[in-house]
């Protein structure tokens, strides 16, 4: 099984950036391919990470490095959250170079960039030691032109309606 990897970002204000990188990780492990996924921004027993834990534990893993707060910019970024962010860029780093995953995915991370819990430079210098045959997936909401130049596939999620806008909250097994 061997294939050159590329770099994917899935971006843009509709749903289904995760759940995309989801889908690319459950395909490659029906071919015995390992996934390892940070997963910025989220922490919590997302049905992801339930179903990955109970029954695929052997070939996708999904590390969070979000604190138990969503983030809303609100009172700006606190130490805890550039210190978990940077935890998780290094254990992405860690699994690229580690030898064992075919696919890693940086899920949120577009979105630290643009709240500036991270900075590009980092990122950018990851995307550049990443091994020939290791598929690297960003996701996030706003990414940045310089991620978009560097990457091999583009796919933007336009939101047309969305049922939150009927007040309708994320539901279990569905959106978390």
């Amino acid at each position: 099984m061997d294939f050159q990897g590329q770099i994917q970002v899935y971006t843009g204000n509709g749903k289904g950036k995760t759940t995309a990188a989801l889908g690319l990780a459950l395909r490659a492990a029906g071919r015995g391919m390992k996934t390892f996924m940070a997963q910025f921004l989220k922490k919590g027993e997302y049905g992801e990470l339930l179903a990955v834990r109970e029954r695929l534990a052997d070939l996708i893993t999904i590390e969070q490095f979000g604190l138990p707060e969503f983030h809303h910019m609100q009172n700006g970024v606190s130490a805890a959250e550039v210190k978990a962010a940077e935890a998780g860029l290094a254990a992405a780093g860690a699994a690229l170079a580690a030898g064992e995953y075919r696919i890693v995915v940086l899920d949120e991370i577009n979105t630290l960039l643009h709240f500036q819990i991270v900075t590009i430079e980092p990122l950018l210098q990851l995307m550049e030691r990443k091994p020939a045959n290791v598929e690297l997936v960003l996701t996030g909401r706003y990414a940045p032109q310089a991620i978009l130049d560097r990457a091999d596939l583009v796919t933007e999620m336009k939101e047309i309606r969305h049922y939150f806008q009927k007040n309708i909250q994320a539901r279990t097994g569905i959106e978390k």
